[in-house]
C-alpha cells in the first residue's frame, strides 16, 4: 500500500511542469480582450494573492479570484472510438473524483466530444448532476473527435458565467479529425471567453501533443501527459494542486493601445515572476501630432497632467457660467411679475401644443379600442372603483408599468423570461390594484345599504316624497353611497327617469343587495302598497342576509387560516434555510432534478389551494 502512495505521489510530481513549481511565481498568461480591461494568470502560492507592478508601479484597483477557491469549471472527456474500454472507464472515475473534490463554491458542467461535442449538463453547485452524467457516459457509436469544437462548445458556456475563475479541463488520447472548427477559432474562443485550459494527453499511436500544449499555452493553462489512462487521477489531482496556487487577476490599465507594458507578479516569501506585453492597437507615438497639441501632450505624462489641467480650467468657466446664468434667472424672476399677462398667455399656448399630440394619440387609441367588449369592462370597472381616470388613459399607465419593469429587469442583468414575466406583471399590476379598489367600495356600500334604507323610509314616513328621501341620503349620508345617489339626481334632473336612473347605479355599483332592493321597488309600484314599510322590510332583510355572512365568514377563519398558513409555510422555510445554509439548498436550485421538484411543487400548491378555497367559500 505504501508503494502505491508514493509511486502515485511521485507520479503527481512528474506531471507538474516546471514552470508551475511551488518555489516561483509564474505570469502564466495576460488577456487583453477586453482592453482597458488586462485579466493576468500567475501561479503562485494558495493562500496568498500576488500583487502586481505595471511598469515599475505598483496597481491599485486589481481584483484577484483564486482558481482553487471559486471558479466555474467545465469538464470535456473524449468519448470518440479509440477511447473505449478501460480509457474511458479510467477517465471517467478519475474525473468523477476530480468533480467531487471540487471546492463548495465551484460550478462544475460537464462537456463531452466524440463525432461530436455536447454539452451533457448545465453548471451547477452541487455535483450530483455531473456524477450522473459521467455515470452513464458511453463510448460514441460514430468515427470521429472533435477536439476543437469541444473547445468552443464549452468556451461559449464558460462565457455566459458570473465569475472571474473559468477553467476547461481536457482529457482526449487523439487529434481533432472532425471538428467544424479550426485550432485557430478554438483557441480565440477561449480567449475572448477569458478561459484557462488544462489538457491532458493519454500516450497513443495516433496521439500528437503539440495541438494540446498549443492550445494550454495560448490560454495560460499547462499540458500533462498520461503514459496510460491509469495516471489520470494523478493528471487530475495535479491540475487541481496547481488551480490552488492559481490567481487570475484584473484591473484597468492607464495605458494606451500599441504600448509596451512590463508586468511584474510578486508573493511575498515565494519570489517574483514578470512577463512583457504590446497593447492591442495602434501607437500613439505613431500618429501625427494634433495641429492644436504636440506630440508630447498624448505620451507623456507631463502631458496627462496638463490636459487635467485645462480640463479643470474648463470645468471652472462652466460653474462660473452657470453662477451667472442662476444671477440672470433671478433678474428676470424681479421683472416676471411686470410681464405676466403675456407669458402666461404664451405658457398655455405651448401647453396646448405640446399635449395635443398625445390628445390626438388617444383618440386615435380609443377609436381603434372603443368598441370592443374588454375596452367597456374596463371602463365599467373604472367606474366602479370610482377611478378619474379615462379608459384610454388607464391602458396607457398599465402600458408604461410593463415596459418600465421589463427595462429595470432588462438591465439588471436577467433573462428574457424574466423580462418577459416583469412585462406581463406591470400589465396586471395597475388592474389588481383596480379590483381591489373596486371591491372595497362595493363592501363600504353594502354595509351603508341598511341605514340608506331605512332613512328612505323615515323621509318617506313623514310626507317626502321618494326624491326627497334620496337628496336626504346625499346630504347626510358618506360615500360611496351618497356620491352614487348624488349621480342619480344629477341624470333625473337632466330628464332621465328615475327607474333608469336607479337601474344604471345597479349596474354600476355591481351589487346584489342594490338590485334586490331595486327589484322590490318595481314589484311595489307595480302592485301598490306602502313604500316606507317595504324599505323597513327590506333593510332588514338585508341586515339579516349581512350578519349571515359574517358569521359564516367567522366559522370558516380557521380553514381560511390553515390554508394561508400550509401556502406560505414552504415558501418560509425555503427562504430560511437558504439564509442558514445555502450549500443544503443548492441542490435544489442548481440542478435540473431540483427545478422539476420545484415546479411539480408549485403545481401541487396550486391545486391544494383551489381545493382549500372551495371548502371555505360559502355563496349565499
Amino acid at each position: 500500500m505504501r508503494r502505491f502512495v508514493l509511486l502515485a505521489a511521485l507520479l503527481a510530481l512528474a506531471l507538474v511542469p516546471a514552470a508551475s513549481a511551488e518555489d516561483g511565481v509564474v505570469v502564466r498568461h495576460v488577456d487583453t480582450h477586453e482592453y482597458p480591461q488586462l485579466a493576468v494568470t500567475v501561479t503562485g502560492s494558495a493562500g496568498t494573492a500576488p500583487r502586481l507592478r505595471e511598469d515599475g508601479e505598483a496597481l491599485v484597483g486589481v481584483h484577484a479570484e483564486n482558481l482553487g477557491e471559486r471558479k466555474s469549471v467545465v469538464v470535456a472527456i473524449d468519448r470518440s472510438r479509440s477511447m473505449r474500454g478501460q480509457s474511458l472507464a479510467d477517465a471517467l472515475a478519475a474525473a468523477r473524483a476530480f468533480v467531487r473534490a471540487k471546492s463548495p463554491a465551484d460550478r462544475v458542467a460537464v462537456v463531452a466530444f466524440g463525432a461530436n461535442a455536447e454539452a451533457l449538463t448545465g453548471f451547477s453547485g452541487a455535483t450530483i448532476d455531473a456524477d450522473i452524467a459521467l455515470r452513464e457516459l458511453a463510448v460514441d457509436a460514430q468515427q470521429g473527435t472533435a477536439l476543437n469544437d469541444a473547445v468552443a462548445v464549452s468556451a461559449r458556456m464558460l462565457s455566459e458565467e458570473a465569475s472571474l475563475g473559468r477553467v476547461l479541463v481536457l482529457v482526449t488520447d487523439g487529434t481533432d479529425v472532425s471538428s467544424n472548427r479550426s485550432e485557430e477559432d478554438a483557441v480565440a474562443a477561449a480567449r475572448k471567453a477569458g478561459v484557462t485550459v488544462y489538457t491532458v494527453g493519454i500516450a497513443s499511436d495516433q496521439f500528437s501533443p503539440l495541438t494540446l500544449q498549443r492550445l494550454a499555452e495560448d490560454t495560460g493553462g499547462s499540458y500533462r501527459d498520461a503514459a496510460t489512462s491509469a495516471d489520470l487521477a494523478a493528471a487530475y489531482a495535479s491540475i487541481a494542486g496547481e488551480l490552488a496556487r492559481t490567481w487570475r487577476l484584473t484591473y484597468l490599465t492607464a495605458a494606451r493601445p500599441g504600448e509596451k507594458l512590463e508586468l511584474e507578479a510578486t508573493v511575498p516569501g515565494a519570489g517574483h515572476g514578470s512577463a512583457s506585453l504590446v497593447l492591442p492597437g495602434v501607437s500613439t507615438a505613431t500618429k501625427p501630432s494634433d495641429p492644436l497639441l504636440p506630440a508630447e501632450a498624448y505620451t507623456s505624462k507631463w502631458g496627462d497632467l496638463g490636459v487635467g489641467l485645462a480640463v479643470g480650467i474648463l470645468i471652472l468657466l462652466a460653474l462660473t457660467f452657470v453662477g451667472a446664468a442662476r444671477r440672470t434667472a433671478w433678474l428676470k424672476a424681479r421683472l416676471t411679475p411686470h410681464v405676466a399677462p403675456a407669458l402666461k398667455a404664451r405658457e398655455r399656448s405651448e401647453e396646448r401644443e405640446r399635449f395635443a399630440m398625445g390628445m390626438s394619440v388617444m383618440r386615435a387609441t380609443e377609436q381603434a379600442f372603443g368598441h370592443l367588449n374588454w375596452w367597456a369592462k374596463v371602463h365599467r370597472l373604472l367606474e366602479r372603483g370610482d377611478v378619474p381616470l379615462r379608459t384610454v388613459e388607464f391602458v396607457y399607465i398599465a402600458l408604461g408599468c410593463s415596459f418600465l419593469l421589463a427595462i429595470v429587469t432588462t438591465l439588471a442583468g436577467l433573462g428574457a423570461a424574466w423580462a418577459l414575466g416583469a412585462f406581463a406583471l406591470g400589465a396586471a399590476a395597475p388592474f389588481g390594484w383596480l379590483r381591489i379598489r373596486t371591491s372595497r367600495r362595493l363592501k363600504a356600500f353594502e354595509n351603508q345599504l341598511p341605514d340608506i334604507l331605512l332613512t328612505l323610509a323615515a323621509s318617506l314616513k313623514a310626507g317626502h316624497s321618494f326624491k326627497q328621501g334620496l337628496q336626504t341620503v346625499v346630504d347626510e349620508g358618506q360615500p360611496p353611497a351618497s356620491k352614487e345617489f348624488s349621480r342619480v339626481l344629477a341624470e333625473t334632473q337632466l330628464g332621465r327617469p328615475m327607474d333608469d336612473a336607479l337601474a344604471e347605479m345597479a349596474e354600476r355599483v355591481n351589487s346584489k343587495n342594490l338590485r334586490f332592493v331595486l327589484n322590490a321597488v318595481t314589484i311595489q309600484s307595480q302592485v301598490g302598497g306602502s313604500l316606507a314599510g317595504l324599505f323597513d322590510m327590506v333593510a332588514e332583510t338585508v341586515r339579516q342576509r349581512q350578519q349571515f355572512a359574517r358569521k359564516i365568514k367567522g366559522l370558516t377563519a380557521m380553514g381560511r387560516a390553515s390554508a394561508y398558513v400550509l401556502v406560505a409555510l414552504p415558501f418560509v422555510l425555503a427562504a430560511a434555510i437558504t439564509a442558514i445554509n445555502p450549500e443544503f439548498m443548492e441542490p435544489l436550485y442548481g440542478t435540473s432534478t431540483g427545478h422539476k421538484m420545484i415546479v411539480m411543487a408549485l403545481a401541487f400548491m396550486a391545486m391544494g389551494s383551489l381545493m382549500l378555497k372551495k371548502i371555505v367559500s360559502f355563496k349565499g
